[in-house]
């Protein structure tokens, strides 16, 4: 475990701040009293949300883009002056049997699940190495821990995730950047067209999350610097966000 720190006046940007996962990150930081900046590209939810996260930076963004991705960082540097921690959630479904998903809707979800977390990690690691700290959490998905058949392409992609974070982790080591990766189960979200929903089992022993529940985890990385976190299938436990001693 890396030195366990204080949130308390940390910067974090979260991207996919609009909703799910994201939007409740947010409010689980500006409530634990750090600086969240929101990404995304829905600017009007961003807005209702920075609004209730008193004024906190709104930054309508698409993570696939790299001047976009610039113009996050800058603006997060010219507020607050430093990013600390960095939560890359952004990222969509993609479902279906493999040998039928259509190539080019793949090569999307591939830029966005994969390819902007790199990008959006290598923006702020000028900031993140000149201040020889920086937390960075990765969100992937339980889908890669079984087959999961007719989601295989969507895991695929969180696969990449989970080994990219994996070696990201040793490489920034020396730089006092310590990345993490997040597995959650199934969490009731817009994500896939709302795809699970509270209270609907879809399968035995599975129950859907609360983003709320996700969220706390999400800020325990951040506490800790923790490599890898798989979020237990079914029942939440109410302890699960708490460091451990």
């Amino acid at each position: 475990m890396s030195d366990l720190i204080d949130l308390t006046g940390k910067t974090v940007i979260v991207t996919g701040a609009s909703s799910g996962i994201g939007a409740a990150t947010a409010r689980a930081l500006h409530a634990a009293g750090a600086r969240p900046v929101l990404a995304a590209r829905r600017a009007d939810r961003l807005a209702g949300l920075s609004d209730e996260l008193g004024g906190a930076l709104a930054m309508p963004a698409d993570v696939t883009d790299p001047a976009q991705v610039r113009d996050l960082v800058a603006a997060t540097l010219d507020r607050h002056g430093r990013v600390d921690g960095l939560v890359n959630n952004a990222g969509a479904s993609i479902q279906g049997r493999i040998a039928d998903i259509d190539l080019a809707e793949y090569r999307r979800i591939l830029d966005l699940n994969v390819v902007s977390l790199i990008g959006v990690t290598q923006a702020v690691l000028p900031a993140m190495r000149q201040q020889r700290f920086g937390r960075i959490v990765n969100i992937s998905s339980g889908t890669t821990r079984r087959v999961a058949t007719g989601s295989g392409a969507y895991a695929a992609t969180k696969s990449a995730v989970n080994m990219i974070s994996a070696v990201l982790r040793e490489e920034l080591a020396g730089d006092g950047i310590a990345v993490s990766l997040l597995l959650p189960s199934i969490t009731a979200t817009e994500f896939g067209n709302g795809l699970f929903q509270l209270g609907v089992a879809p399968r035995p022993g599975m129950v859907a999350h609360h983003p709320e529940y996700v969220a706390g985890v999400v800020l325990r990385l951040l506490r800790t610097g923790e490599g890898t976190f798989d979020i237990p299938h079914g029942p939440e436990q109410p302890d699960i966000a708490q460091v451990p001693e």
